[in-house]
């Protein structure tokens, strides 16, 4: 799926064979915009007009096909009109032009071709790519669906089942595994691909291949009454899976119209339903999340200098626990030299082990083969002390969150590393002025926060101190997009931008707790909401030694707005300490799975009474609308601190931040871009009732109060542009 400002064409050279190659050229990825769509319509039709043309091969410049359909063409307002003239593109010109063109066509595919793409190359009559090639119906990762024929076509061509994997995953294929489905008719190198595609064309010209319409196919169709069964079958895991999303059994809909009523049905339909998807909040707020991504390379002010990025050859880790072995294991499986530092041998052990069985577990899925996995692992080195620091490019510090001890490290490390390395903390909460307080080397310090589990989570935190220089963040940018992390960058402070914009979600659950509220209902309500856990079930997953020591850090440095519970210490003196201990809020089977505890209550009654606080009657009748909104108001309220404050650079930096880092719903599109569907008037107005039951805790913030009085969006306005699509 592509997005492109420049005015796309399609070039076409015709060769003495006869054949007439037409060439996508729409940069940076050439997507299918309306410019293209329209050059590549006069084009085609030059071509089926010339008597010296016998076939058409379709094919993308710069070694790419097409990553798919230009968003800025078909979405939002400027894109209402081409919405209408998608059956007129759909019907009249791809399949009553192309497709039913008394000459053939051939697709040839390098690089990729995904969503519009994908939709373009099956109505050709064969497609070669190279084996490397991804192909991907790609729409529904975007709140779209198909509106290019690609719910018909990709089922004749694939078979129904991997039709559906395909469309509703969003999956991608390559290229040699699309040829073994079907959906390629031959795989050729890059330098062969357009000469392949060549003869191909003029085979089938010449009734030596199939002249195969896409749309027609019904030879991999299973009959109705399977297809049915399969189609329902798919509809139930959606329902199951993505419970709040509508657009993907729209998109089931559409495929069984086209088995059922035939596939000009199935097109039709697919046209009626594509402006009604494009309007809703599902669609907008998935496309705030990819404009959101996109915008996270351009730093203000470290982006627009001109500096490149230094090689950075080799790194070092300290800390080989969960967080350290994580972040060891990303970088390995990016071909980055890792040294792994530990105290003694048996914290070692265990933390290369740790490494091992991540890299395993790939190994398991078939994400991984041994040969890569003996290649990956003998990049990994052991250490039990400073001597092999001295040629490392970067150091990652990944220990315990405790000062004290992170002072000592960075100053033995400034002793220890050589004068350009990057010393750079994985804490997520302690000020890095803090944690470089006892060293001299303030312009290479800087934070590289990750999120557990760091090899599969898919944000990099980079935090910033006065006197960071902006090489080392362009540097640990190259770093953070070469093992595949998307990386927000942010100013320094107690808790950074995440973790400090999350910390209110489970200050407001305690308080929930104590004013009455059950905790599985709070975690519910959550989940349900379409968060991977609730506030309860993710402090027994960090550790209530973890959350204790980040609740000190919080009211040490924000007092005036922090609820102290004394509900975790009460239970973590009676050695419940999490899931690890397989007793905290909930307790864990063998298998780790949580099941809710009678005897919590216990605890949140000593402890109520200790702070003596009384059940409130009205709130034990709130909807699982309201406890949403008494969870994740204080979290907005704190991301305007963050913004008022210069810690993020805009809003959509903490919306792709709460989406990568804190698992908040992606199709609801960030913390920022959800709040705004409210309206900053009925956020403040929330918050301000609850501070007269409650107290400050809940007191909206002199950023919010403004926008609220003025009606503003929390969002600023060049980002209100893009994410208003």
């Amino acid at each position: 799926m592509g997005s492109s400002s420049k005015k796309g064409r399609t070039e076409m050279e015709v060769g003495e064979d006869g054949v007439a190659v037409i060439t996508i050229t729409n940069p940076p990825v050439n997507s299918i915009s309306r410019d293209v769509l329209q050059s590549l319509q006069e084009n085609y039709e030059q071509a089926l007009r010339r008597d010296d043309v016998k076939a058409v091969v379709l094919t993308g410049s710069k070694e790419k096909f097409s990553g798919g359909a230009d968003l800025t063409t078909f979405v939002g307002e400027s894109g209402k009109g081409n919405q209408q003239k998608i059956g007129y593109l759909s019907i009249d010109v791809l399949t009553d032009t192309f497709e039913a063109a008394r000459k053939p066509s051939v697709a040839a595919i390098d690089g990729f071709a995904f969503g519009g793409g994908l939709e373009v190359a099956m109505v050709c009559h064969a497609r070669i790519s190279t084996s490397n090639a991804q192909l991907g119906q790609t729409e529904l990762h975007f709140g779209l669906i198909p509106a290019l024929g690609g719910t018909q076509r990709l089922p004749r061509l694939v078979g129904l089942s991997k039709a559906l994997e395909m469309i509703l995953m969003s999956k991608r294929i390559k290229g040699k595994e699309a040829h073994a489905l079907g959906l390629v008719d031959d795989i050729a190198s890059p330098n062969e691909l357009v000469m392949t595609a060549r003869r191909w064309a003029l085979d089938i010209l010449e009734r030596r291949r199939p002249w195969v319409l896409s749309l027609y196919r019904n030879d991999k169709l299973e009959p109705i009454g399977e297809a049915r069964e399969i189609l329902k079958f798919a509809r139930a895991q959606v329902q199951k899976q993505s419970p709040n999303l509508h657009h993907p059994l729209v998109c089931i809909d559409i495929i069984e119209e086209g088995i059922v009523s035939g596939p000009r049905a199935g097109l039709w339909k697919e046209v009626v339903e594509f402006p009604k998807i494009v309007a809703s909040d599902t669609c907008k707020s998935l496309l705030n999340i990819f404009f959101a991504q996109r915008a996270t390379s351009k730093v203000p002010g470290i982006t627009d200098l001109g500096l490149l990025p230094r090689k950075i050859n080799k790194i070092a880790i300290l800390g080989g626990g969960l967080m350290g072995s994580g972040i060891a294991t990303a970088l390995i499986l990016s071909n980055y030299p890792v040294i792994l530092k530990e105290v003694n041998e048996k914290f070692l052990e265990a933390g290369i082990g740790r490494i091992k069985a991540n890299l395993q577990s790939r190994v398991k899925k078939g994400k991984l083969t041994q040969e890569k996995f003996e290649r990956t692992l003998s990049l990994l080195k052991g250490a039990l002390d400073y001597e092999s620091f001295r040629d490392v490019d970067m150091v990652i510090e990944a220990v315990i969150e405790n000062v004290s001890l992170k002072q000592q490290i960075f100053a033995d490390l400034e002793k220890c590393c050589p004068p350009h390395c990057i010393l750079a903390s994985n804490t997520s909460t302690i000020d890095l002025n803090l944690v470089g307080k006892r060293t001299k080397s303030h312009d290479r310090i800087v934070g590289a926060h990750f999120f557990s589990p760091a090899h599969v989570m898919p944000l990099l935190e980079i935090v910033r101190t006065e006197k960071t220089s902006p090489q080392v963040i362009v540097d640990l940018l190259d770093v953070g997009k070469k093992i595949h992390k998307t990386a927000v960058v942010v100013r320094n402070c107690t808790g950074f931008a995440v973790s400090r914009m999350f910390f209110p979600c489970s200050q407001s659950a305690f308080l929930l707790v104590y004013h009455g509220l059950d905790v599985y209902q709070i975690d519910r309500a959550v989940t349900k909401f379409g968060m991977p856990m609730g506030p309860f079930r993710r402090v027994d997953l960090v550790g209530f030694g973890v959350a204790i020591a980040t609740a000190i850090q919080f009211i040490e440095n924000f007092p005036e707005r922090c609820y102290k519970s004394v509900l975790i210490p009460i239970m973590f003196e009676d050695k419940r300490a999490g899931e690890a201990t397989r007793k905290g809020f909930y307790v864990y089977d063998d298998k780790r799975k949580s099941s809710p505890d009678p005897e919590v209550k216990k605890y949140i009654e000593k402890s109520r009474s200790i702070v003596g606080i009384t059940v409130d009657p009205k709130l034990m009748k709130s909807s699982d609308e309201d406890i949403v909104e008494m969870i994740f108001f204080p979290v907005v309220n704190e991301a305007c601190r963050i913004l008022a404050e210069g810690i993020a650079a805009k809003s959509s930096d903490l919306d792709i931040a709460s989406v990568m880092g804190m698992g908040f719903p992606p199709y609801r599109g960030g913390v920022m871009f959800w709040a705004d569907s409210y309206g900053s008037k009925y956020i403040c107005s929330r918050l301000d009732a609850w501070t007269k039951t409650y107290g400050d805790f809940f007191k909206p913030c002199a950023y919010l109060a403004e926008r609220a009085a003025q009606g503003t969006s929390l969002c600023g306005p060049v980002e209100q542009t893009k994410s208003r699509l």
